[in-house]
């Protein structure tokens, strides 16, 4: 009987979840590199006029002109058109979530970007927009983006305005069911073979024939979360689950102006001082406001009260849940100060994925906070989902007593 239990708590539990351990990791490897290219020099016309560096790092956007041989993919901007060696890059299409160029409510399952083959980039409509960061090089003459084993490209193909793609690749760069992952079908596959053999070898045994019947069942133990009565106590589990999800998507987003910023990561206060340099030489920061200002309209933000929205300042982070009092920090690029004037509001930067809006609070202390409810939920979460197994479990023991006796 402990090795019928412990064939299922390894097929259907601890190979599951090692794939959701792998598979959250390289999304977050899929995130940290869009956000360190996000720091790279944007290639235009100009830079190429100015030779870039070989073996440099850079960005490219344009739209999606053709594919030869298979894998150099071909992007035009207004004034360039660059090649792409698709040979070792990772490439991604990202979808346009409902809300177009308004970011509303994060849903996990509807923005999730999708991992996608090179035979599958010929079927993309021509002109599709296409983000790609990696490493430049002199080839044939040309210069073209190239994979290294260090340094793979990073390609990705979007909709939508440039302005909100780095915000969604951040927020939706996750996998949309972690327990259903490459290793799950084999953590199944390896529980049904061996309880089949199990339960064939002592069926024909009287003595174990209870033996059999329970190796019978734990062949469907993958099913056992959907069967009520713990039905209800998944489906709570898997709400609470895909609250967790958003937390975690909101607090890379609470983090996502700070790369640009020097001077340590906390903000103190209205009297702080923090900028720094986007690849552009444009100059950088952020400003606090007791209240968010411009012209305003009413609106009800959910998990808060009564807000302001002003319509020319967005809103990083859309759900208010954390929203104390502390005021707003609002990102963009600094306009020149005038004398004897209250220093200025942060205006929209040139480069489209800079991140440009408010946050309510501390942006650090905001992210640890999602962290913590984040972790809050996903401990809740799974409780519930072993306690709803277990009511199963019983359940199924009882029909199985009532049919001995």
């Amino acid at each position: 009987m402990l090795v019928i239990i412990a064939l299922v708590v390894l097929g259907c539990g601890l190979v599951p979840v090692a794939g959701a351990f792998l598979m959250r990791r390289s999304w977050r490897l899929f995130r940290s590199r869009f956000d360190k290219l996000c720091l790279e020099p944007i290639l235009d016309y100009a830079a190429c006029q100015k030779t870039p560096l070989e073996g440099a790092q850079y960005r490219f956007t344009g739209g999606f002109e053709s594919l030869t041989d298979g894998k150099t993919l071909w992007i035009r901007s207004e004034t360039l058109t660059i090649p792409v060696v698709l040979a070792g890059a990772h490439t991604y299409l990202l979808p346009m979530p409902e809300g177009g160029e308004t970011l509303g409510s994060f849903d996990p399952g509807e923005e999730a970007p999708e991992r996608i083959r090179w035979d599958r980039i010929s079927t993309l409509t021509g002109g599709a927009k296409v983000f790609v960061g990696g490493l430049l090089c002199h080839v044939e003459d040309r210069w073209t983006f190239v994979s290294t084993k260090e340094s793979p490209l990073l390609v990705i193909f979007y909709d939508g305005p440039d302005h909100t793609m780095a915000t969604r690749a951040i927020r939706a760069g996750r996998h949309r069911n972690e327990y259903w992952n490459r290793l799950t079908p084999y953590g199944f596959m390896f529980n049904a073979f061996f309880q089949i053999l199990i339960a064939l070898s002592f069926l024909s045994r009287p003595a174990f024939r209870l033996t059999a019947l329970c190796a019978f069942i734990a062949l469907f133990a993958p099913i056992f979360p959907l069967l009520p009565p713990g039905v209800l106590l998944t489906v709570v589990y898997r709400r609470l689950w895909w609250r967790a999800r958003i937390f975690r998507a909101y607090r890379d987003l609470a983090r996502l102006p700070l790369k640009y910023l020097s001077m340590g990561k906390k903000l103190i206060g209205e009297s702080f001082s923090r900028q720094g340099r986007l690849p552009d030489g444009e100059v950088y920061g952020a400003v606090w406001r007791k209240e968010l200002p411009g012209d305003a309209v009413p609106g009800l933000i959910p998990g808060d009260t009564l807000e302001k929205i002003p319509k020319d300042i967005p809103l990083i982070i859309p759900e208010q849940h954390f929203h104390k009092g502390e005021g707003w920090y609002i990102f963009g690029v600094m306009p020149e100060e005038a004398e004897g004037l209250e220093t200025p509001l942060p205006v929209q930067p040139r480069d489209p994925f800079a991140a440009y809006g408010a946050i309510p609070g501390e942006p650090e202390g905001l992210a640890e906070r999602y962290t913590r409810s984040a972790y809050i939920l996903e401990i809740t979460g799974g409780l519930i989902l072993l306690v709803g197994i277990g009511l199963n479990l019983l359940f199924v023991g009882m029909i199985l007593y009532l049919l001995a006796v």
